[in-house]
């Protein structure tokens, strides 16, 4: 197990190193400038689609199986998870507060990168054995470079079918079964126990179920953050301005050690602010495009603006809220880190209610993600083996949720870390050669000219 863990080690430093975060970086900010900005000077229409969209439009109810809305919440169900609360402490942890200001520009950019996937995942999806429209990074790049790039959605679905056990599964319910055992004394079997029950009565439903529960939690759960973060926010209303500071000052300068926190360079910085920022939001990483593929829209450029508020949502609103909540007390100096750090400033503020606020936040928020990355790996594995394939999945899936709750986690974080960099890798490359057909769709659409999919498309790849 020790060489395992150094071989993976070595990896995670490789593909998570500077040369990653360049090209999910670079990908992204060349969409936004192809895309002339679209995705932040349209986020208004988003917001209004999104409400629109809470059913079909007229026409459109047999285009896929759930409601534009409800593909954007099962999205936002995998993404909101326990990197709004332990990523964003960690990353200020790591690389100080001016990580927060990096996680925002990784979220602009990523709006972009987000806005692009959903489109090409309903341009290219498919109407797979069993009746349902199935689509994501490895249907756009099948269907849309050509049969000879097939191998590389083969690689895209193998790592997200892998990925889906650590980040979706195992690591979410580890974490909530850690904080209900110190906020609680719950023992971590129990919880285990009973996500692995709850979550199975969803999954076993497939995305319509899945979708349906997301409608509901996704809106109710994000909202109750937002406003206890908010809350806390107003208690400590007079450091406000002084955490702003802080963000924006050490984005470009190294802040000096303190207390128990060991300084940072600027480097460290943009490092944990863009890795933290993406593994919040998944921009880039090509897991979202695969819920969006199966909303009722004949339109594609409608659901990427859809889309594209998931990356808004996740980032610049929940993760801020916890950012400042954090910034704002007198914690982050601490030497604490992850959700424990997020509790203690919740907790300061708003003392004996604090660290249970943050500990039911967690615990809801990853039981979404468990439910959204259910579905992610599930069309991974399908993609490979067929549609047989996806009730033994489902069953593995829902019984690595009682593994995850009780057994020590270091390699499976290496492991769900390096399977999701290696989902980006295919995404991207994609991304970049079909960017083309995104431009032209969005150009069509804006120009009162919608191509439809399954038309011929002039586009130049």
């Amino acid at each position: 197990m020790e060489t395992l863990n150094a071989i993976f080690s070595a990896i995670n430093d490789v593909v998570w190193g500077p040369l990653m975060l360049i090209l999910l970086l670079g990908v992204g900010v060349y969409l936004q400038l192809g895309l002339k900005l679209l995705p932040i000077r349209k986020l208004g229409a988003g917001f209004r689609l999104l409400w629109k969209g809470r059913q079909a439009e007229k026409g459109d109810e047999d285009e896929g199986e759930i409601s534009p809305f409800n593909a954007l919440m099962t999205s936002l169900s995998a993404t909101v998870g326990t990197g709004n609360i332990a990523g964003v402490a960690t990353a200020i942890f790591l690389g100080g507060p001016g990580a927060v200001f990096w996680m925002w520009i990784t979220a602009l950019v990523g709006m972009a990168t987000k806005f692009s996937e959903a489109v090409l995942a309903v341009r290219y999806r498919e109407v797979d054995a069993a009746g349902d429209h199935v689509g994501g990074p490895m249907y756009y790049i099948r269907n849309g470079l050509g049969k000879k790039w097939a191998w590389l959605g083969g690689l895209f679905a193998f790592f997200g079918a892998v990925a889906a056990f650590g980040i979706g599964n195992t690591v979410q319910s580890n974490s909530v079964a850690d904080g209900l055992s110190e906020s609680l004394g719950m023992p971590h079997w129990l919880t285990g126990m009973i996500i692995m029950i709850l979550a199975g009565a969803v999954i076993l439903g497939g995305i319509k179920r899945i979708a349906k529960v997301a409608g509901k939690l996704v809106p109710v759960m994000a909202i109750a953050y937002i406003v206890c973060g908010l809350l806390v926010l107003i208690i400590n209303m007079d450091q406000v301005g002084a955490a702003l500071g802080l963000i924006f000052g050490h984005a470009f300068t190294p802040v000096s050690a303190a207390g128990g926190f060991a300084g940072a360079a600027v480097a460290k910085a943009i490092q944990f602010g863009v890795a933290r920022g993406v593994f919040s939001n998944e921009a880039g990483l090509g897991s979202a495009p695969i819920a969006h593929a199966a909303a009722q829209t004949k339109n594609p450029v409608r659901q990427g603006l859809v889309a594209m508020l998931g990356t808004f949502i996740d980032t610049i609103i929940v993760c801020s809220v916890t950012a400042l909540a954090i910034l704002t007390s007198t914690e982050w100096t601490s030497g604490e880190t992850g959700a424990a750090l997020t509790a203690m400033a919740f907790d300061g503020a708003l003392p004996g209610i604090g660290q249970y606020v943050v500990s039911f936040a967690l615990a809801v928020f990853a039981f979404t993600t468990i439910l959204g990355w259910a579905f992610y790996g599930e069309k991974c594995f399908e993609y490979l083996f067929g549609v047989a394939s996806i009730k033994i999945y489902r069953v593995v899936y829902i019984l690595a949720i009682l593994v995850g709750a009780v057994a020590p986690l270091e390699f499976v974080w290496l492991m769900a870390s390096v399977f999701n960099a290696m989902m980006a890798i295919p995404n991207l490359i994609a991304l970049a050669l079909l960017s083309p057909v995104v431009f032209k769709l969005t150009n069509d659409h804006f120009a009162g000219k919608t191509i439809l999919p399954g038309e011929d498309l002039d586009d130049k790849r």
